[in-house]
């Protein structure tokens, strides 16, 4: 996310999914060209590598449409062959419909314990600002994990865009990589 709160830039649309000047905000893992390879990976800072794997060791993901869609649905494999579940009132667009790691649901509660199921004792990653905003209703998301880029976007999408109550927060750690400080938090319900 950028320092003033954006984790993507104006102007989203499917074939601008970071919006204007977004990519910015995640080359601290993919570099000024967009791409991860193994020699990208040994580039990475200690701090940088130790975040991207423990992203990588999730054992499902659950992603708002808004955030899977414009990301081409990561190729139907974000990651190690792990599920995919989608939260959305909508079924799965033709393009996604036959990936079969992809599963379209439009209720919470069955997406998460489907992806609890999945992930046995591992994390369930959460993309998207929709998804993490409705899980925090549910009381639902146990870890907000926050790669704050040094760029100002001005304007875009933000990390959240409505509450219903106060959200605290415990910081559980803080790494410092080349270009992004890495924060996770314990969320606090009440």
């Amino acid at each position: 996310m950028s320092v003033d709160g954006f984790i993507a830039g104006p102007n989203v649309a499917l074939d601008n999914g970071l919006g204007d000047g977004g990519t910015r905000l995640h080359e601290w893992l993919l570099g000024p060209d967009g791409s991860f390879d193994e020699r990208r990976f040994a580039d990475l800072t200690d701090s940088d590598r130790a975040v991207y794997e423990e992203l990588m060791s999730t054992g499902a993901v659950i992603a708002g449409r808004g955030t899977f869609e414009p990301a081409g649905g990561w190729g139907g494999d974000h990651h190690d062959g792990v599920p995919i579940f989608v939260l959305s009132r909508h079924p799965a667009p033709p393009r996604f419909a036959d990936m079969p790691l992809v599963t379209y649901t439009p209720d919470i509660s069955t997406a998460v314990g489907r992806a609890r199921a999945a992930a046995g004792d591992g994390s369930i990653l959460v993309h998207g600002s929709g998804a993490a905003s409705m899980l925090l209703a549910a009381a639902e998301l146990d870890e907000i994990q926050l790669h704050v880029v040094p760029v100002l976007l001005g304007r875009g999408r933000q990390l959240v865009d409505e509450l219903h109550a106060q959200v605290e927060l415990e910081l559980m750690s803080s790494r410092q990589g080349a270009e992004a400080l890495h924060l996770r938090y314990r969320v606090r319900y009440p």
